[in-house]
């Protein structure tokens, strides 16, 4: 079962995201679950970045809709609004190794986000749209039996009092059932695909 943390769990890590996310803040914080070796990292990645919203269960699905479909009509996520318009990429802030440390780029068909960086153990990307700038965060954590488990974490810098605004009011339906929903879901759906 997946677990809520606080954020003192991820920034006692040495990730090297906290090195361009200064101005960001964390908002939240999940042990997926399940232990996998180190080396499925990348296989773990590959798996959490293929998700489709059109493949949840309906109310997951619903609420995905009905947050594309606000964002059509009041223009949330119009192009100027995106990275690189609005915002820069913290890819201008990542350190040299970083840079080159490329992530693939079969990453997101589903979803807007822009991958940053590819460690052995560490996965970022970004995405921005009129309400915030955000990052998702996925850090390999020691586990038993010398497994590691996955930590993900998603950072947020709000664009002013409509972006806080809009967090604030997002925040009851991702704690009780976008993310333990959604992530249920790609557990048994990971099953699936181990065979288990």
């Amino acid at each position: 079962m997946s677990l809520r943390l606080p954020e003192s769990e991820f920034r006692k890590h040495p990730w090297r995201i906290h090195e361009v996310t200064q101005d960001f803040d964390v908002e939240d914080v999940w042990q997926l679950p399940g232990a996998e070796p180190l080396s499925s990292f990348p296989q773990v990645v590959e798996f959490l970045a293929s998700y489709d919203p059109a493949d949840s269960p309906q109310p997951v699905r619903f609420l995905w809709a009905a947050r594309w479909k606000l964002g059509e009509w009041f223009g949330w996520d119009d192009d100027s609004d995106s990275i690189g318009a609005r915002v820069s990429s913290l890819r201008e802030r990542l350190p040299e190794d970083l840079r080159a440390a490329s992530p693939r780029s079969n990453l997101f068909s589903d979803l807007p986000f822009d991958p940053l960086y590819e460690l052995a153990d560490e996965f970022a990307a970004e995405i921005a749209n009129k309400t915030m700038h955000g990052v998702l965060h996925l850090g390999a954590v020691p586990a038993e039996g010398g497994l590691t488990s996955v930590q993900m974490t998603v950072l947020v810098k709000t664009n002013g009092l409509f972006g806080r605004a809009y967090m604030a009011a997002i925040k009851p339906f991702r704690y009780a059932i976008v993310y333990p929903v959604m992530i249920r879901s790609m557990t048994k759906r990971w099953a699936l695909r181990r065979g288990e």
